[in-house]
Order: structure tokens, then sequence, then C-alpha cells
């Protein structure tokens, strides 16, 4: 499943990682149930997965916060993301 993996196009023409630098090599290794690397590898894969699972399942079944939590959990990815990418870029 390695060999499919996307290079980053950022990382090969710029020499600096991406905000989403990791997030494959983090969902790899959530299949392998390897939870801990994958947090280490990328931080957001699990804000992101339950932004996912509850856009899924708002189109279900609708949910009354849906609004609230959709926004919330959108803020607390992309500041994850953020953190996670300055400490990349600063280390």
């Amino acid at each position: 499943m390695e060999e499919y993996m996307l290079p980053c196009l950022t990382k090969q023409f710029f020499h600096i990682p991406c905000p989403g630098c990791g997030s494959q090599r983090a969902i790899l290794l959530l299949f392998q149930a390897d939870f801990k690397g994958a947090f280490l590898m990328f931080p957001a894969i699990y804000p992101l997965i339950i932004f996912g699972l509850l856009i899924f399942i708002n189109f279900v079944r609708p949910i009354k916060l849906y609004s609230k939590l959709v926004s919330s959990l959108a803020y607390i990815s992309v500041i994850t993301v953020l953190v996670n990418y300055l400490i990349k870029i600063l280390l």
C-alpha cells in the first residue's frame, strides 16, 4: 500500500513540508492499528476523522447541533494542523 502513496509536491519542489504532510502515512498507521504512531505522524488525524464521521452521520440522520459541532471540529482541526505545521517548520 505504501507504494501507491502520493508524493508531497510541496516538499519535492520547495523542500519544505506542506501542512498535510504525514496524513497519508498516519492513515496507513491507523490501518495497522498503530494509534500512537498515527497521532505522532499527523496529530490532526483524530479531529479530522471525527469531523468526517459527523458529516456522514448528518447525511444519514440530521443532528440538531450539527452546525455548532461541525464548526467546533473544523476550528480544532485547522488549529491542530497549523500548530503541527509550525512545529515541523521550526524544528
